[in-house]
C-alpha cells in the first residue's frame, strides 16, 4: 500500500470481495448484450462463482484458490460449463482491476480443466420419428415439430420465423415455378441474424409441412380472437397464446409435453434441437450426399456437418461398392 501510494497509484480497497466484483460486472459489464446472455451469465455466477468465491477478499484471491475451485467443479460440470464460469470470474476480476479494486487478475493465470462428458446427441429413427409426429397431433407444438423435423431448421430460426417469410402457395406461374417454401433469414440471436452467412437459405416445404402450417395459420387466428386486447402482434409463425415470442424454455417444456404419449420415447431424454439431428440422420440413411445435407442445414461446408453431426452421418460410404457391383457383375452360375 505504501509503495502504491509513493508511486501515485490508487490504493485498492481492502474489503472488496469476489461477490462485489461479480455483481458489479453483472450490473454494468453486460450492457448491450442480449437478454439470453445476461440471464445465462447471471445464473452461472449466482450458482457457481459467488457461493464458492464470493466471500473471499479480492486482493487475497490466489491462483491456487481458483485452481482448487475449478478442480472441484470439474467433478460435476462439463468442460463447456467450466469454461463459462471461468470466463464469468475472469471478466469480473478484469473489470475490477481496470477500476483499481485489485492490482492483478490471477484468474487469467489458471487453465480450465477437463470436465465431465456431456450428454451425447442422438437422432430419432424413422419409427421413432413417426411415433413423435403421431403423438404431437392435436398439441400446440404439432406444426413446430413437423417443420423442425422435416426441414432441419434450427430451433432459434423457427422461433424467429415470421409469416412474411412463409410462402405456402409458392409461385407456380414463375419461370421456373417455385414450390411452397420458407425463407430462413432470421434467428433469435443478437441482431436477428442467422448463425452464419450461409445459414440464410430458402427451403422448399414438404407437403406435410404445408398442411400443418395452413392449420397453424388458422389456429393462430382463433388464438388472436380469444386473446382480444391482450394479443401482441409480432407476425411470428410460432408464438405464445397471446402472440409473444417463445423462449427456449417454453419450447423445450411444450416439446416434452407433446412427446409424453409417444410410443417408445422417453420425453425427458429428448430436446427440440435433436429434431435437427434426426433430419440429418434420416437424409443420410436415404443416401442423400453430404454436400446436399450441408446446404440444407445451412453449414458453411461439409467439414462442419461432419464435425457436428458425425454420429448421424452414415458411416459407410456405399457409392463405390454399388457402382462396382454394377460394373463387375458376377455370373450367378459360377
Amino acid at each position: 500500500m505504501l509503495r502504491d501510494y509513493e508511486d501515485g497509484l490508487a490504493i485498492a480497497p481492502t474489503g472488496y470481495t469476489g461477490a462485489d466484483a461479480v455483481n458489479d460486472w453483472l450490473t454494468y459489464g453486460l450492457a448491450g448484450r442480449d437478454l439470453g446472455t445476461v440471464e445465462n451469465c447471471t445464473i452461472l455466477s449466482r450458482n457457481h462463482v459467488i457461493p464458492a468465491l464470493g466471500a473471499r477478499k479480492l486482493r487475497d484471491l490466489s491462483a491456487e484458490d481458483v485452481d482448487r475451485w475449478l478442480a472441484a467443479k470439474a467433478k460435476t460440470l462439463s468442460t463447456r460449463t467450466l469454461q463459462a464460469i471461468h470466463s464469468c470470474l475472469n471478466r469480473s476480476v478484469k473489470r475490477a482491476m481496470a477500476r483499481d479494486k485489485v492490482k492483478r487478475n490471477v484468474v487469467e493465470l489458471c487453465s480450465v480443466p477437463q470436465g465431465q462428458t456431456g450428454r451425447p446427441s442422438k437422432a430419432l429413427t424413422f419409427a421413432q420419428a413417426e411415433a413423435v409426429l403421431k403423438a404431437a397431433e392435436g398439441t400446440s407444438m404439432h406444426a413446430y415439430i413437423v417443420v423442425a423435423l422435416l426441414t432441419g431448421a434450427r430451433t432459434e430460426e423457427l422461433r424467429a420465423l415470421t409469416w412474411d417469410h412463409v410462402f405456402l402457395k409458392g409461385q407456380p406461374d414463375a419461370d421456373p415455378p417455385q414450390l411452397p417454401h420458407i425463407a430462413v433469414w432470421r434467428s433469435v440471436r443478437r441482431g436477428g441474424d442467422t448463425k452464419t452467412r450461409k445459414s440464410r437459405r430458402t427451403l422448399a416445404l414438404p407437403a406435410r409441412c404445408v398442411e400443418v402450417l395452413w392449420q397453424q395459420f388458422e389456429d393462430q387466428g382463433w388464438d388472436r380472437l380469444a386473446a382480444g386486447d391482450k394479443w401482441e402482434e409480432h407476425g411470428l409463425v410460432f408464438s405464445s397464446a397471446v402472440g409473444k415470442p417463445l423462449d427456449a424454455t417454453n419450447v423445450r417444456r411444450a416439446f416434452r409435453q407433446a412427446l409424453k404419449d409417444a410410443e417408445g420415447i422417453n420425453a425427458d431424454e429428448w430436446t427440440p434441437r435433436e429434431l435437427r439431428h434426426s433430419f440429418v440422420s434420416l437424409l443420410s440413411d436415404r443416401g442423400v450426399p453430404l454436400e446436399e445435407i450441408s446446404r440444407l442445414v445451412g453449414h458453411s461446408g461439409t467439414a462442419v456437418t461432419e464435425e457436428v453431426y458425425r454420429k448421424q452421418i452414415r458411416p459407410v460410404i456405399q457409392t463405390g461398392a454399388v457402382v462396382m457391383d454394377g460394373i463387375f457383375k458376377r455370373d450367378p452360375e459360377r
